[in-house]
């Protein structure tokens, strides 16, 4: 008996990635719409909304670098890094799409669906409680509490899992 091979489940919205922030809720949302695009997508729509969703998500991962930055994260901190990483990767990807390698395109889709939500509920989640606890406004960038803000720079995620004293 052979077995059947079956396409990976496209990565769909649900309660599990809603974090109680709605800015953040809203962006996150509009990725996983673009993502399930990417990856129901034919071939010849796949690179333009492979683009699409590149620049959806560089303005989304600027947008929480600013928020970190503004919040007391060291500018190398292990979730502004992450992002880094996955830009590069994505654009990457592109270029591979362009030079008319579009499986890797669509690997990368799929492997992006795997991702997203563990990075949502653990270091979009470290962030979102970060930003609730101190009281900032991601729309306006008012900070109701700043006393409790960080004393020294965060250079982990933000998180007690992987915050500089979690090594210690």
């Amino acid at each position: 008996m052979t077995p059947t091979l079956t396409a990976p489940a496209t990565l769909a919205w649900s309660d599990a990635l809603v974090l109680d922030m709605p800015v953040m809720d809203a962006v996150h949302e509009e990725f996983v719409e673009l993502l399930a695009r990417v990856v129901q997508a034919p071939d010849g729509e796949l690179l333009p909304l492979w683009s699409a969703l590149i620049a959806h998500t560089q303005e989304h991962f600027d947008r929480e670098d600013q928020w970190m930055r503004a919040t007391g994260f060291a500018a190398g901190n292990c979730h502004a890094t992450q992002h880094k990483v996955v830009l590069q990767v994505l654009r990457e990807g592109e270029a591979r799409g362009h030079g008319g390698d579009l499986a890797v395109v669509r690997q990368m889709a799929d492997e992006l669906g795997i991702w997203f939500p563990q990075h949502a509920q653990s270091m979009d989640a470290s962030l979102a409680l970060h930003l609730r606890s101190a009281g900032y406004d991601p729309e306006t960038g008012a900070l109701a509490q700043p006393e409790r803000l960080p004393q020294a720079a965060i250079h982990g995620c933000g998180g007690a899992t992987c915050a500089d004293t979690a090594l210690a």
